[in-house]
């Protein structure tokens, strides 16, 4: 075999060298901020993430967050306001939903200052900020710090454009998702149908009240249209005793662990299984065409809060999630597919934590069927 070419050889190497040194335009503005990231499949609790001065904030600290869920579709960040400050005022064209984690405080929202709309906050509220409006955070305490987790589809936007003046100083006006019309962050009661809330503003998502019916036994839902936009979310909640059904879809959907103890698996059809152990404040992203299962092995109800868009990215070849069985051709795992196994290793979780299975009788593989029949 002929020796290569000498000139050949120098440009594959310096093509080499400049791979391994490049930097997306995100990760080069995240850099610019001066903020940490949080890689991996998940965090343990968002309440205890060390966080880094945040430049471009004036006064807050915040960290980000690119789980490996996301493929780099979207990001999230955890961010403090001290108390009695204030974030600086800012815009972006990218989407951004906000849920807070402790404190209390208010936000402003406006496209002309004469014309700003303040709505307050505290733990549990849930909002988003329209694409491209100017926006305030305000700490009201002088005791405590704010803290908040933001999910925002920052990575495709800044990757795209390349031009940190287009994202961060854009005149467009999006004026079918915002146009300061008056109460726009007032709690709504329209429900666009019996699964789905059409509001700006939660105030405590924990409060809220869902709807029958989901993805396992005693499961109830409810889902959240904020500001027009793109950006998707539900909140779901199931009993002690339970879990939910295997199923797949898309990347970018962070679940947010509001309430109760337990474990998730994650797996790629024929690979190992990822097993992820949370609880209040913790944060988790199933990468894309992943199946996963939610499991509570707590005394308690487990409720959490899911944000993100890729329930709606297609499927190879443009197909949509089908919750249907997957032997059907479908996403999601029925309780008599799963691995008897899966079963098996929750019941002896619950021992250890000495609380009773309730699925006997809803389950094939459950050992208390007898007894719950």
């Amino acid at each position: 075999m002929a020796d290569k070419d000498p000139i050949m050889v120098r440009a594959e190497r310096e093509m080499v060298k400049q791979a391994e040194v490049y930097k997306s335009p995100y990760e080069r503005w995240k850099a610019a901020e001066g903020l940490p990231t949080l890689r991996g499949y998940f965090v343990k609790n968002l309440f205890e993430v060390e966080l880094a001065p945040w430049r471009s904030s004036g006064d807050g600290s915040a960290a980000i967050i690119n789980l490996e869920g996301t493929g780099g579709f979207n990001d999230a960040y955890v961010a403090e306001i001290p108390r009695g400050k204030s974030l600086k005022p800012h815009k972006h064209l990218f989407e951004e939903t906000i849920y807070i984690l402790k404190g209390q405080g208010a936000t402003s929202v406006w496209l002309d200052a004469a014309k700003k709309q303040t709505f307050e906050w505290h733990a549990g509220s849930y909002f988003a900020i329209p694409m491209n409006a100017w926006h305030e955070h305000f700490n009201v305490s002088g005791t405590e710090p704010a803290r908040y987790v933001a999910m925002t589809s920052a990575p495709r936007v800044i990757d795209s454009f390349d031009n940190h003046k287009f994202v961060f100083d854009n005149p467009f006006v999006f004026d079918d998702r915002f146009n300061a019309e008056e109460g726009y962050f007032r709690e709504s009661d329209r429900k666009i149908d019996q699964r789905r809330w059409q509001t700006n503003f939660v105030a405590d998502v924990m409060a809220c009240q869902m709807n029958e019916g989901g993805r396992g036994i005693g499961v109830k839902s409810l889902g959240f249209a904020l500001v027009n936009g793109t950006m998707k979310s539900h909140s779901s909640f199931w009993p002690v005793g339970t879990y939910k059904k295997g199923h797949r879809h898309g990347p970018g959907i962070h679940v947010l662990i509001l309430k109760g103890h337990g474990y998730s698996l994650m797996w790629q059809q024929g690979n190992p299984i990822e097993r992820i152990d949370w609880e209040p404040g913790s944060i988790f992203v199933p990468p894309e065409m992943w199946f996963h299962q939610h499991f509570n092995t707590g005394k308690d109800s487990v409720l959490f809060l899911a944000i993100g868009w890729g329930s709606d990215k297609p499927k190879a070849g443009g197909k949509q999630y089908v919750y249907k069985s997957v032997k059907e051709g479908g996403d999601q795992i029925e309780y008599e597919e799963e691995d008897p196994a899966i079963h098996g290793d929750y019941e002896a979780a619950l021992a250890s934590q000495g609380v009773a299975c309730q699925m006997g009788g809803k389950h094939p593989f459950c050992t208390a069927k007898a007894e719950a029949a």
